[in-house]
């Protein structure tokens, strides 16, 4: 959701360089938002704080964070080519060939609510059942990206109706992932699924030349020595139920591409048929 489907990533940026001018700090540079984006709440404020070394605590920073976001999530807008590319999926529902959609974001309901509460007609094309949110309590302690659980939850939640009509379940790697982000990217790609990458300009010359490792998921978002051994227990029971989950691609294994905007998106290159 946050910088794909919504400028939410731009208030973000907003907000935390209005606080790291509050205590003469210089703004946030794409080397450290490229490591923010996507991830678990937590874990970006680890992130933050041990780049920043603001002269407060993470949970004042949050206090003076949450009080500017009431103020600028609420004017979210769609970025370019949203509407358009929301509307297609849902109008194949139609055909003999639907795309089945599910939201997977790491925005907590309250958040979720404030970016998205006046943008109700955007998000229709998401069911309740089919929206997979940070805080989903189906989403294990720390599982959240580069790790594939929220994908992994996602497309259940669409075969979960598909077996009640007693129809063919959807396989991962039948699934197309849309991130911004290089740790989502990940995600993605460890859940065996493809990946369309429509990155920030910024977050793509941050990461120029190595445009590959990121599609393939190999960037080191998340790197085994950091594991924990109940992490790594989680995985490969993860892995057991579905093929391939859990592990990274192999680059220029073509399960992802790069896009600058999802403008004019290439619906037959997935063999999407629109009505």
């Amino acid at each position: 959701m946050d910088g794909l489907l919504i400028d939410s990533e731009d208030k973000y940026t907003m907000i935390t360089n209005e606080v790291l001018e509050m205590y003469g700090k210089p703004k946030l540079p794409w080397s450290i938002k490229a490591q923010l984006q996507g991830r678990p709440q937590p874990e970006a404020s680890k992130i933050f704080h041990d780049w920043a070394k603001l002269p407060i605590t993470p949970e004042e920073t949050a206090v003076k964070q949450l009080s500017l976001q009431q103020k600028y999530f609420p004017q979210c807008s769609p970025l370019p080519g949203v509407p358009t590319l929301l509307d297609n999926l849902v109008s194949t529902q139609s055909t003999n060939q639907p795309v089945h959609i599910a939201l997977a974001t790491s925005s907590h309901s309250k958040n979720f609510e404030l970016k998205s509460g006046h943008l109700k007609e955007l998000f229709k094309a998401f069911s309740e059942p089919h929206r997979v949110l940070g805080d989903d309590p189906r989403i294990g302690k720390g599982r959240g990206k580069p790790l594939p659980d929220i994908y992994l939850l996602a497309l259940e939640t669409i075969n979960e109706d598909l077996r009640k009509k007693g129809e063919a379940e959807i396989k991962p790697e039948e699934c197309l992932v849309f991130e911004d982000a290089v740790p989502g990217v990940e995600a993605g790609r460890r859940a065996g699924m493809q990946v369309v990458w429509v990155p920030h300009p910024g977050l793509l010359e941050a990461y120029k030349g190595r445009e590959g490792e990121v599609l393939a998921g190999r960037t080191g978002a998340h790197k085994e020595e950091e594991k924990t051994a109940a992490e790594k227990e989680a995985e490969e029971l993860q892995s057991s139920r579905v093929q391939g989950a859990g592990q990274p691609g192999e680059i220029g294994d073509g399960f992802g591409q790069i896009l600058s905007t999802l403008e004019d998106f290439p619906y037959a290159r997935y063999g999407i048929q629109l009505p």
